[in-house]
């Protein structure tokens, strides 16, 4: 198969970082009292378990997606231009699990950070205003489409400049600021150490996507990355 150098550029490094971050946090988990209580019937340790499990499987499922179609066109190939639609319905469909199981995991272990609710509060509303602004400019500017990677798919995208508009106009890159800082919000409201440890995890893990896959792709797609 040609090209596997391509297909696994800068992935070595996405997973040393990411077998540190994992061990980092099974040290935390194991050393700190924050994973008590149970939701229907399930522990707090296995939510935890599951929305870290679910976080990886999201970024490793766009990375398998965009890098066999950037490389060798394979889900197109495969399915037409519903292949598209298909890699699209399964990132929306691990980004919904990722909020469902953050959301429980913060149910399942509440009050377990001695901060008062009413700052941890502000802080929710503190992300989630700049948030609204993101998909607000991503409806108004910037379609869903291309914000999931249609440019790995279709090659007309390439030759499109990159939008300059709503919030894109002031930050580079603002889904990975504001639009994965929402998954803090339920930690912030439910006094959640472990929901805020996973959000903290995604926020720091979203940033090795950027640097190990999309930086890279963009690069071959775009020339500027």
């Amino acid at each position: 198969m040609k090209n596997v150098g391509l297909l696994l550029e800068r992935q070595h490094i996405h997973l040393v970082i990411l077998a540190v971050l994992l061990a980092g946090i099974s040290i935390l988990v194991k050393t700190n009292k924050f994973m008590d209580g149970q939701i229907l019937g399930i522990d707090t340790v296995t939510w935890f378990v599951f929305a870290i499990a679910i976080a990886v499987l999201h970024q490793v499922y766009v990375l398998f997606c965009w890098r066999v179609q950037l490389h060798y066109s394979l889900i197109t190939r495969l399915f037409g231009w519903n292949g598209f639609t298909y890699y699209s319905t399964g990132f929306f469909i691990l980004a919904i699990l990722r909020i469902i199981f953050i959301i429980l995991l913060a149910v399942s272990s509440r009050n377990t950070l001695s901060v008062d609710q009413f700052i941890l509060n502000i802080m929710a509303l503190a992300v989630t205003l700049p948030a609204v602004y993101l998909f607000y400019s991503i409806g108004r500017f910037f379609p869903y489409n291309r914000a999931v990677g249609i440019d790995h798919f279709d090659k007309s995208y390439r030759n499109k400049p990159l939008v300059k508009k709503g919030i894109f106009k002031y930050f580079k890159n603002p889904m990975y600021i504001f639009g994965i800082a929402i998954l803090l919000i339920p930690g912030l409201l439910y006094s959640s150490v472990a929901a805020l440890l996973v959000a903290l995890f995604s926020q720091v893990y979203i940033w090795v996507h950027y640097y190990t896959t999309e930086r890279p792709d963009m690069k071959r797609i775009y020339g500027t990355g």
